[in-house]
């Protein structure tokens, strides 16, 4: 999709967008929806390659814009489990788990969706500066957006969803306290291999403190991770090097070899300064323990671009703040509950991966709250805070 030229044009949007991945096409589409201007950009040309398993679980299906019709490859009815390779066990539903998608095929359809609401779309254009006060600004009530080539793009609000190394967290000083390392191969595979995972993915706890690895079926090409630490390079990309070999891939040649690092929030991080919030990977939201970001994307994104609007009608720097902060409990009263009990979890997965294989592929309960969660019949912080032994067990990992 071609970039919309603008021009150094000076009127003023009730909601610029920066960045259109799930975060924030959602806000987009929030924001639109609500009747107001909006301008989404984008650094890159759309569609383009995310590296991202892409799992689309119960919750990122539930925060979807109404109609919208998933681009899904696969639908998952069954898991194998493995502890680095070794006692492989496989879990099934009679229900489907989850979906799997291709991130490029997705986000443009949620792009879309936001441009049908009546956002407009700006590509191949990136955003150098933030300025809430100083020559650029006119008034209190206005944000300046400095993009690479000098155009000043003038705004009420922003939603700053353009990733954990993006302008708009730095702006708003986002700390981060877990940064983790994801290396994927995406491999196309002949029909009688892609027949054997039809339907089923693997998911093995790996060698190195939190690690895992994954696959994840999409047709003729497997998907093909591991995520670890940072700071375990080599490590993480041995893991990677040994799980595709001990799959029986290693003679196919992967079609993309990608990495990212994924970046979560301390507690104490705003979510906001001045007129600017931050959603996604931008203010480091995501599940400490799966790393999964998809969900918390589209849900932070939604109540981002619902509390921009309000940031853009309010009448003074006070009212702005008020809503900003009003947006910040949201997240953290849902998703940050969400954050806290993954932290913990993570904790003692670190610890005793071993316990959570046996536990998930011998205990039956684990297994069905694990088919809940990813069907969204529920959340792991719901079962931590509703279930009395659920949240026992929880803190006897705390204590170990």
């Amino acid at each position: 999709m071609s970039s919309e030229s603008a021009g150094q044009d000076r009127s003023v949007w009730d909601v610029v967008v920066v960045g259109a991945g799930p975060a924030g096409a959602s806000a987009a589409y929030a924001a639109a929806v609500a009747g107001r201007r909006v301008l989404l950009l984008e650094k890159a040309e759309l569609p383009r390659y995310k590296t991202c398993g892409g799992g689309i679980i119960g919750p990122s299906r539930d925060a979807l814009p109404p109609g919208f019709e998933l681009p899904l490859r696969t639908r998952v009815n069954a898991v194998t489990f493995s502890l680095d390779g070794r006692l492989s066990r496989t879990r099934r539903s009679k229900h489907t788990l989850f979906g799997l998608i291709n991130r490029p095929e997705f986000d443009q359809g949620l792009v879309t969706s936001a441009q049908d609401a009546g956002a407009r779309l700006r590509t191949g254009v990136s955003v150098s500066r933030v300025e809430q006060y100083g020559p650029s600004v006119p008034d209190r009530s206005t944000v300046a957006l400095v993009l690479s080539d000098g155009e000043i793009v003038l705004t009420r609000a922003v939603v700053g969803a353009d990733g954990s190394a993006g302008r708009t967290g730095a702006h708003v000083g986002v700390k981060l306290d877990q940064v983790d390392l994801g290396l994927e191969a995406e491999i196309p595979v002949p029909p009688t291999v892609a027949e054997d995972w039809a339907g089923r993915v693997l998911i093995d706890w790996g060698p190195l403190p939190g690690s895992y690895g994954w696959v994840f079926p999409k047709g003729d090409t497997l998907t093909v991770g591991v995520i670890s630490a940072r700071g375990e390079g080599a490590g993480t990309k041995r893991y990677l090097e040994d799980f595709v070999a001990r799959l029986g891939l290693a003679g196919f040649e992967p079609s993309i070899s990608s990495g990212h690092l994924t970046r979560c929030r301390a507690e104490d991080s705003p979510l906001s300064r001045g007129r600017v919030l931050v959603c996604g990977d931008a203010a480091g939201l995501l599940e400490p323990w799966t790393r999964e970001g998809i969900s918390f994307a589209l849900r932070s994104g939604r109540l981002a671009g619902e509390w921009a609007v309000r940031v853009a009608e309010a009448r003074d720097a006070v009212d702005a703040r008020r809503q900003a902060l009003n947006y910040a409990f949201a997240i953290k009263a849902g998703l940050g509950v969400e954050m806290e009990v993954g932290r913990r979890m993570l904790a003692a997965f670190e610890r005793r991966p071993g316990l959570f294989h046996a536990a998930i592929t011998g205990f039956r309960p684990a297994w069905n709250a694990f088919a809940k969660i990813t069907r969204g019949r529920t959340t792991l912080a719901e079962i931590v805070g509703t279930h009395p032994a659920a949240g026992r067990a929880l803190m006897a990992l705390d204590r170990l």
